[in-house]
């Protein structure tokens, strides 16, 4: 067989079916009746086809914490959650703030063949924040590092931020910030409200997130750089990126699907599950975070995927590791927050989920339209689908997942990197690995 026949399917949710050709990497023909006889083919059956997605913020835990995910597992939940390139963050052991570290994870990456893995380097050594890395020579690695963040940590020191920002200015990358003042979340566990306060949780303030977005929209509009806020979760934090766009700050913010659907309700039962940093926030905030990515204010959708190990969230809340997975359900939840209640249309999704995250780090072959000529990253969604999330069923060697037993619309059926099937009907398939 030579190329990869998609028939039936609906560019974007619109119009008609059509039929997608695909050869050597490329969209090589559009249309119907197109006579290929030689191909592999799927039928859409009416399916939905979109570019495929990009997650700016996924933990895949190699190298150090390879009993909680690899790459390799990593990038299988990727591919079946639709996802064609993901930017694994820095806060590995060691920490990725070398390019001994960065070039591994693209390599490996690149071996596992599934998604494009591309490594995010620390800011700082050690994600210390007290000396900055040496993120020149992790850029011109084989990496290719184009975003930098100490995700997990944030860059308190606003004179150290300010030299990381001009730095990557000058290198042409990305700062992320995880927006966080730590003197504000000493102790913290959940957000300060009504809600911890009456289940005895140290409270978690919606400043020590706001604070530090409104300090480095400053320090970037001094430094003529471009600056991403992670894991966006308050109400205040979609005004002060309002505000500061109106500047003409290089800012670019993104939202991921548990603090678009969850609130600190969850925080009832005390189950470890919905610990995550940022905390669950109430639900007004969320309603304000989907408003901001209807409305552009939020950029993109991105995880923050964050495997752990069954002893590090089956504990005390206080004691347990903040995170949850995400990435084979990011799209279902998406469709439940945000399609459903009109908020957004599948063209809106495309730009949330792929072409927004490719435009903030520069990807050129990923978030491109669905036209010939164009790279073939692609995303097969059956909208009409229902299915019903079993931690013990998803790729990831984890099984912290807020979601069990809980259902959602829609599923990806296939996913499809540079013309090759890497996920078809719910299996991760590859000529370079079988997972």
């Amino acid at each position: 067989m030579s190329g990869l026949l998609i028939k039936g399917a609906l560019i974007y949710g619109e119009g008609e079916p059509v039929d997608v050709f695909v050869t050597d990497g490329e969209i090589r023909q559009i249309g119907t009746d197109l006579g290929i006889v030689d191909a592999e083919i799927i039928e859409a059956n009416g399916q939905i086809l979109l570019p495929g997605f990009v997650d700016l913020h996924t933990h895949l835990r190699e190298p150090g914490r390879e009993d909680t995910e690899t790459i390799e597992t990593g990038s299988a939940a990727a591919a079946l959650g639709g996802y064609t390139a993901v930017f694994a963050m820095a806060n590995t052991n060691p920490v990725a703030d070398s390019v001994v570290v960065t070039d591994h994870v693209w390599r490996r990456g690149q071996e596992v063949g599934l998604v494009d893995v591309f490594p995010v380097g620390a800011v700082t050594v050690g994600l210390e924040g007290k000396q900055l890395a040496e993120m020149g020579t992790m850029a011109a690695g084989a990496g290719a590092v184009r975003m930098f963040s100490d995700d997990g940590h944030c860059v308190y020191d606003p004179l150290i931020m300010r030299r990381a920002l001009e730095y990557a200015n000058s290198l042409g990358v990305l700062i992320a910030q995880h927006a966080e003042e730590p003197r504000l979340t000493k102790g913290a566990v959940a957000h300060e409200g009504p809600n911890a306060a009456r289940l005895g949780l140290a409270g978690w303030p919606r400043a020590a997130e706001e604070s530090i977005v409104a300090r480095d929209a400053l320090l970037a509009r001094d430094a003529n750089a471009r600056v991403h806020i992670c894991h966006a979760s308050t109400a205040g934090t979609v005004e002060l990126v309002k505000w500061a766009k109106s500047q003409g700050i290089s800012i670019t913010a993104e939202v991921t699907p548990h603090h678009l659907l969850l609130d600190d309700s969850r925080l009832e039962t005390y189950d470890a599950v919905n610990k995550v940093n940022p905390p669950l926030r109430e639900a007004s905030d969320a309603q304000a975070l989907r408003r901001a990515l209807a409305e552009g204010v939020i950029d993109c959708v991105a995880t923050d995927h964050a495997p752990h190990a069954e002893q590090d969230k089956c504990c005390e809340f206080s004691a347990a590791r903040p995170g949850m997975l995400g990435l084979e359900t990011a799209l279902s939840i998406v469709v439940e927050t945000m399609v459903r209640p009109g908020l957004l249309d599948w063209r809106g999704v495309a730009k949330v989920m792929s072409e927004n995250p490719a435009r903030i780090v520069g990807l050129d072959d990923h978030g491109r339209p669905l036209e010939v000529g164009e790279p073939a990253n692609l995303t097969l969604v059956d909208p009409d689908a229902t299915w019903t999330v079993r931690a013990t069923e998803l790729a990831s060697i984890s099984n912290n997942t807020p979601f069990e037993a809980m259902t959602f619309p829609a599923k990806v059926t296939a996913t499809v990197l540079r013309g090759r099937v890497t996920a078809r009907e719910g299996r991760a398939v590859g000529t370079r690995a079988e997972v």
